[in-house]
């Protein structure tokens, strides 16, 4: 096994620094000595992101726009969240009730994840939610509108496959809940 040796950062400087986007830019030597001084790193907030299915074995989804890609895309609830001021399980828990409206009796941890390790800081934290049941009115933030859209369970794969729902988060989410419901029966 080849032994390997982390990257040193050798400075390190916001080159964009705002609410919404911070962009660092990093000077970093590699372990052969050679110094690399403009490797860019987006700094990320976390997100939580929840598998939350119905006892009518639907999954809850919301369709809603995504800027980034210019494309309408149907995605698990989720969004972003800071450690520092709350935990995976409590934001997937708001984002769930937040943008559809359902709550959960009791969620559970599927999987930390790294969203893109080559250029940005931030996890995925995977959660499962069962038996989820619609409780209040969507509270949606001003760059959201969303639908609510509930998937037959049975349906979920084929809807990958058709390219219906292509977002890796809640692909990786899926299959990881789809797993983790087959030990629950």
């Amino acid at each position: 096994m080849k032994n390997l040796t982390k990257w040193k950062l050798v400075r390190s400087r916001f080159v964009l620094n705002n609410k919404w986007c911070q962009v660092r830019q990093d000077e970093i030597e590699l372990p052969n000595g050679q110094i690399i001084d403009d490797f860019f790193v987006h700094v990320r907030p976390n997100i939580a992101l929840v598998f939350a299915a119905t006892k009518q074995q639907e999954l809850v989804f919301v369709r809603q726009y995504r800027h980034g890609a210019g494309e309408i895309l149907l995605e698990l609830p989720g969004g972003s969240f800071n450690p520092a001021e709350e935990s995976g399980k409590s934001a997937a828990a708001r984002e769930l009730a937040e943008e559809t409206g359902y709550v959960a009796e009791e969620i559970w941890e599927l999987a930390t994840l790294y969203d893109n390790p080559v250029k940005d800081t931030n996890c995925i934290y995977l959660y499962f939610a069962k038996n989820v049941k619609l409780a209040s009115q969507i509270q949606l933030d001003i760059t959201e509108d969303v639908e609510v859209v509930l998937v037959p369970i049975a349906e979920v794969l084929l809807k990958i496959a058709n390219r219906e729902i292509c977002v890796a988060g809640s692909i990786a989410a899926i299959f990881l809940g789809l797993e983790f419901l087959k030990k629950q029966q």
